[in-house]
């Protein structure tokens, strides 16, 4: 198959990947915050990847257009808009350090003006040169500077795309290893013979639990989280690594909170202010942990970190079916009541003591600063993809 053919192939098959990935978010078929997170990675790679286009505006309107088309189909996740503004970051960032190499020199300075003002500086000691003389740092004729012009053209159109490629493949290796490097920073913050609660269904929590306890003893207390009751696989999976672990109702998370030593929470989005998208019944763990002076930390990767603002508590929120609550079978009760099932739960900055992603522990005023590093302006360029 020629070179030719085989574009007009992926041409026609990147239109039927993204349908794809839109077709299993609009039916809920992706579950987990690291699978809607690589699988997105995945897919704006194939587009920059697979995409005819010439030019950083032409690219970045087409992952804004691709993005506004994920968020359409689930509003209210999070991580798509994360991944989507770390992918816009890395192509501005790769597109400026492409700018810089091509203005500057391979020292740094600028081409041209420090052969100039060098011999500028030392006057009749060396002669100065005319133009078409080597020295200058300038091309010698009208042949050189098109040269030149070609090989930037040429380094912007046929490395920039391989470079881009490159930095999300790294990004991607960033969120496959998130759980691992979070869990090396356990023996920093979990002690010996320590009383660790938890709740709810955490992959990251589970490591970091488990890798705390290779090095000391510890006691779990999971909260079972009802209805989805997601603390009774919890508990079966640390107690698999022969970890002490008690299952108890969510009802008795206050009358247990004074012999708690730690709270260890699990996130699925981490907000611009530091408040938390968590499973529901986190909001009653850290207000009663704040009560009894218990220090709550959360473990969550990066890519859960999101620059949007909670102007709303419920506009990140999913209700699911109020069924486990309150069975359908009672049906003379049902209609005489509404009952809310939420997914999530919302919990305030002030009751969160430490965030702990891979680079280490942080507290939630620092949050503006990883915001900064990890998507920069690239916020800004998508705030059209969430209010469109």
């Amino acid at each position: 198959m020629s070179s030719t053919k085989m574009d007009v192939f992926e041409r026609r098959e990147l239109p039927l990947l993204i349908e794809s990935f839109v077709s299993q978010l609009k039916r809920g078929q992706l579950v987990g915050s690291k699978t809607v997170a690589m699988n997105t990675a995945n897919l704006l790679r194939e587009i920059v990847s697979r995409s005819p286009w010439e030019d950083i505006p032409a690219l970045t309107r087409l992952l804004k257009a691709v993005g506004k088309r994920l968020l359409r189909a689930q509003p209210r996740e999070l991580i798509i808009f994360n991944v989507v503004c770390r992918v816009l970051h890395i192509v501005n960032e790769d597109y400026s350090s492409v700018e810089v190499v091509n203005e500057e020199g391979p020292m740094g300075k600028k081409k041209g003006i420090a052969s100039g003002a060098s011999s500028a500086s030392k006057g009749s000691e060396t002669p100065a040169m005319g133009l078409g003389q080597l020295g200058t740092g300038q091309p010698r004729n009208l042949g050189e500077q098109v040269a030149q012009t070609m090989d930037r053209a040429t380094l912007n159109a046929f490395h920039l795309k391989s470079l881009l490629i490159q930095e999300i493949m790294d990004y991607i290796d960033e969120l496959e290893k998130t759980e691992v490097e979070i869990a090396d920073n356990a023996r920093e913050h979990i002690h010996s013979n320590e009383i660790i609660l938890t709740c709810g269904r955490s992959l990251t929590v589970e490591k970091f639990l488990k890798n705390a306890a290779n090095k000391v003893k510890i006691h779990v207390i999971v909260a079972e989280c009802a209805p989805t009751y997601d603390g009774h696989e919890q508990a079966r999976a640390l107690a698999s690594a022969n970890i002490d672990v008690v299952v108890i109702p969510d009802s008795a998370v206050f009358a247990i909170m004074s012999r708690v030593n730690k709270v260890i929470l699990g996130a699925h989005a981490v907000l611009a202010n530091g408040g938390l998208v968590a499973a529901s019944g986190s909001h009653t763990i850290a207000a009663a942990a704040r009560h009894h002076s218990t220090q709550v930390v959360v473990c969550a990767g990066l890519y859960k970190y999101s620059p949007m603002f909670p102007f709303d508590d419920d506009r990140f929120n999913t209700l699911v079916s109020p069924d486990a609550v309150l069975p359908y079978g009672d049906g003379d009760l049902i209609d005489a009541v509404d009952v809310s099932n939420p997914r999530y739960d919302y919990v305030p900055p002030e009751l969160v003591d430490i965030l702990v992603d891979h680079t280490g522990g942080h507290l939630p005023s620092y949050l503006y600063r990883l915001l900064q590093e990890n998507y920069a302006q690239a916020k800004d360029l998508a705030w059209n993809i969430q209010d469109e």
